[in-house]
């Protein structure tokens, strides 16, 4: 089977390189290596930090989309996932760093480039308007709220917010309710249960699923322990926790997270196709797989 190429809009980095703190020549490494695994797109994804090394890495990650080749994975913008979060949700990200979703706060960081904003939309104090009206795409994640009005999507579906409730509102039941609403959603296997999984695509439009891996520096390195948003991580060779037991992102890539949704029968080629209709975008080059989902071959441009 031939499909687009695999865009990934929630990646903190892989094969050791965070995009919290690479080098304009890590990030054209790590974009130029993900091709091999169909990837064609990238939103970079950057976690809680101070504003000072955000900015940075905007402006690093900004002068390497400009130095990208076309065999490289094109860089199509920013995931801002840290910063206006809610502490009681808050993951591996550090909460001294947190600040309200204000339209004043945002113009510390701001830039074009942005493109994802993850909030708790409980904070909000006119941010999600002032996104919506700029073309960023606002994302309810790390947050408790069930009023999503305003938001485009959900942040990694289950983690870090209110789960289903069967008595008033949480983030989760929400998101699963609208069909307008996008859902990213981490399918390694470790994030979300396989039953949950079954829930989420029953209740979903399949258009409206995003896949993502939302995967860690460590991810395809031969690394078993790194510092990742202010906190000592440890892989175990099937997932990435705190010292404390607290789950991090993913270590799997997408075409992973795809041939495990192929062995247990959910996955749809829809899903493929979702991250272009949610972007408006569209990149050149396909993916030839094998019917058990095995990459076969990528043509990048």
């Amino acid at each position: 089977m031939k499909t687009k190429l695999l865009i990934e809009q929630h990646s903190h980095g892989a094969f050791g390189i965070d995009f919290n703190t690479a080098t304009q020549d890590e990030i054209l490494y790590l974009t130029k290596e993900i091709t091999k695994y169909g990837i064609g797109g990238i939103f970079p994804t950057l976690v809680t930090d101070n504003i000072m090394n955000i900015k940075h890495q905007i402006e690093v990650i900004k002068k390497a989309a400009q130095k990208q080749t076309p065999d490289m994975a094109r860089i199509l913008g920013i995931h801002m996932e840290g910063i206006f979060l809610n502490a009681e949700k808050r993951g591996v990200h550090n909460p001294k760093f947190f600040l309200k979703p204000t339209i004043e706060n945002y113009r510390m960081i701001e830039d074009p480039f942005i493109k994802i904003v993850t909030l708790a939309p409980e904070f909000d104090e006119g941010l999600i308007t002032y996104l919506w009206n700029k073309g960023v795409k606002v994302q309810a994640g790390h947050c408790i709220s069930g009023h999503l009005n305003g938001c485009r999507g959900v942040t990694h579906l289950f983690n870090a917010m209110s789960g289903i409730a069967h008595r008033g509102v949480s983030t989760a039941l929400s998101a699963l309710i609208n069909d307008f609403i996008y859902t990213e959603i981490i399918c390694d296997g470790v994030h979300v249960s396989d039953d949950a999984l079954k829930l989420v695509f029953k209740a979903k439009p399949a258009d409206k699923i995003i896949l993502i891996s939302d995967s860690l520096p460590i991810t395809n390195s031969n690394k078993t322990e790194m510092f990742f948003a202010s906190e000592k991580v440890y892989y175990d060779g099937v997932k990435a926790t705190t010292n404390e037991g607290i789950l991090a992102g993913s270590t799997t890539l997408l075409p992973g997270i795809i041939k495990r949704l192929h062995s247990i029968r959910l996955f749809n080629p829809q899903f493929i196709e979702n991250p272009y209709i949610y972007h408006n975008i569209n990149l050149n080059g396909y993916i030839e797989w094998d019917d058990r989902w095995t990459i076969q071959k990528v043509q990048i441009g």
